[in-house]
């Protein structure tokens, strides 16, 4: 064999080293995923790290005040009642909204299983909420519901009220805001679960004699359990997270004030860099307790894996 031949072809190591990698999933197909390494850790990873440095870096007021080094960020969070008192705020608002919309997408996914007239009206309708956003949810509300809204109006023209009903610009208004923009997610999600679920289950236990509510709750709800839950966390994420809502419809001072107007309120107008990071720190691990204690809840519930598509 000469020189060339066997220059040109790889030695048993090299290919011994290529196989031993390829095996433990390091190949040429790898290197694809370098961008998305690259995108995840220059706009997640890089601010996130960043975010937490800066709670470790309290102003001089802030350690004069609250003590504690350099965690008199955190000290004044859970030692100031009028930020530490936004947590649960925050959560009177997302944990209602997001139980509600996941209560009220069951049975209307159900329902639009089946065939009927109107079910396309009924479905566009239904999601349409997902094209406006929360600012002209908001915006909406103020028209329809406001004192001198429709709603108001109407009912006073009629002689059903005396005084205009206080609609917005208080905790209700906000939760009207969180339900609306918040319940077409919740309807696609937990739809998609339902088309994944084998409609036969539920004939053969119609054909042994169970009724609906038995093959609800036999059937159909183990197997949505994983994403109910799913759909709840998500849709909570999202109300949790309010900001627009809060400050057009709700009142920020007052009972909305939730930790993004309190983050806000410390990056933009108090100019507390470390400690709006803080609250927005705090905020993560608020929502991520929600998500463990569902997650945990959901396991007694049903331990097999999901029948949907979602």
């Amino acid at each position: 064999m000469t020189a060339q031949a066997t220059r040109g072809r790889p030695s048993r190591g090299s290919a011994s080293l290529r196989h031993r990698l390829a095996d433990r999933g390091i190949d040429a197909q790898l290197l694809m995923m370098v961008p998305a390494i690259v995108f995840i850790l220059a706009l997640f990873v890089y601010p996130f790290a960043y975010g937490v440095g800066l709670t470790l870096q309290p102003t001089e007021e802030t350690v004069e005040r609250w003590g504690g080094g350099i965690f008199a960020n955190y000290l004044r969070f859970f030692g100031d009642a009028f930020t530490f008192e936004s947590v649960w705020l925050t959560a009177r608002l997302a944990i209602p909204a997001a139980l509600l919309n996941v209560l009220v997408s069951i049975p209307l996914a159900i329902k639009l299983q089946h065939r009927f007239r109107g079910k396309r009206l009924l479905s566009t309708l239904l999601v349409l909420p997902i094209t406006l956003g929360t600012v002209l949810t908001a915006q909406g509300l103020l028209i329809f519901a406001g004192r001198q809204g429709w709603l108001n109006q109407a009912l006073i023209n009629l002689g059903i009220l005396d005084t205009p009903l206080e609609l917005v610009h208080n905790y209700i208004g906000v939760l009207l805001s969180l339900i609306i923009s918040g319940f077409p997610f919740a309807f696609l999600l937990i739809s998609s679960y339902l088309s994944g679920i084998d409609p036969s289950l539920d004939r053969a236990a119609r054909s042994l004699g169970a009724g609906s509510a038995q093959r609800f709750t036999k059937i159909t709800l183990p197997l949505l359990a994983p994403g109910l839950a799913t759909t709840f966390i998500l849709t909570f994420v999202l109300a949790f997270s309010v900001f627009p809502s809060a400050t057009l419809v709700g009142d920020p001072s007052g009972s909305t004030r939730v930790l993004a107007v309190v983050a806000y309120r410390f990056f933009g107008e108090q100019f507390d860099y470390p400690m709006a990071s803080t609250v927005a720190i705090m905020m993560g691990l608020a929502e991520l307790i929600v998500v463990a204690i569902v997650l945990f809840a959901r396991s007694f519930l049903y331990k097999g894996s999901t029948g949907g598509k979602g």
